[in-house]
């Protein structure tokens, strides 16, 4: 277990997915996570069972696409634990409609969740990280967000365009306080959301457009994430870090 004196790291979108990996690495190195979830008995649960492996976990509530929600979560986390040293925004939605028929309120949002609720997030851990002059984001991008990847992706692919604009933006203004925000780039994963989102079809075709033939997992998405968040990371800053199995490489390959 890495020292990590005391730090204290909040992991948005953490009662399941990609979030509850995360946060179960991040407590085997040594922090205090806090899941930060709109599903608070689900992220209570996540917690409770990550407490039984002798980790160091808890849950708050945070509705990430309400900026108030979010005020209130961070204050609560600054008045219990006094910090925040890593942040990792996982928390996102997406709904899959035809550009021509994509309604305007279901992207807008998107937006708001993805992309204002990151910029929230990050602005609120900040905030507490400067006080010790040292922290990490880690901002939860996607291929989507670099290459279009399928149809009906609009709200979904264009957040996560702007949320990799975002944490260039976020590496140079925050620097000087000895912070770095980098993104991870997922390509397809087996998670919840992915189970719904993604059709049979889909995920053969997808699949067929990966070098490595398959989807990755929850552990291989969130052992990027942990180095990023490392002090080890020190120097890497405004990255962002596709783990996709080859997909952004293959090019012409995939047809």
């Amino acid at each position: 277990m890495e020292k990590t004196n005391g730090r204290v790291a909040v992991v948005t979108g953490g009662a399941m997915g990609i979030g509850a990996e995360t946060a179960e690495q991040l407590g085997k190195r040594g922090y205090h996570v806090v899941l930060a979830d709109l599903d608070k008995e689900n992220a209570e649960e996540t917690a409770a069972r990550l407490n039984a492996r002798e980790l160091s976990i808890s849950a708050v509530q945070m509705n990430v696409g309400k900026p108030e929600s979010i005020a209130t979560a961070f204050e609560h986390i600054a008045k219990t634990h006094g910090r925040c040293d890593v942040l990792v925004n996982g928390a996102g939605i997406a709904k899959l409609v035809s550009f021509i028929d994509y309604p305007l309120d279901a992207f807008l949002n998107t937006m708001q969740v993805n992309v204002t609720g990151t910029m929230l997030c990050a602005q609120h851990a900040a905030r507490l990280m400067v006080e010790r002059r040292w922290g990490r984001i880690v901002n939860i991008a996607s291929v989507a967000g670099m290459r279009a990847v399928g149809k009906g992706r609009t709200a979904y692919g264009t957040s996560k365009g702007a949320v990799i604009a975002l944490t260039r933006q976020m590496a140079v203004e925050l620097c000087d306080y000895g912070i770095t925000a980098n993104a991870v780039a997922p390509g397809p994963v087996d998670t919840p959301m992915t189970k719904v989102l993604h059709s049979d079809q889909f995920r053969e075709e997808y699949s067929r457009a990966i070098p490595m033939k398959r989807y990755g997992t929850t552990s291989e998405i969130a052992a990027a994430i942990c180095y990023l968040a490392s002090d080890e990371a020190a120097y890497t800053n405004g990255v962002v870090l596709p783990v996709d199995g080859g997909f952004l490489s293959w090019g012409a390959g995939a047809v």
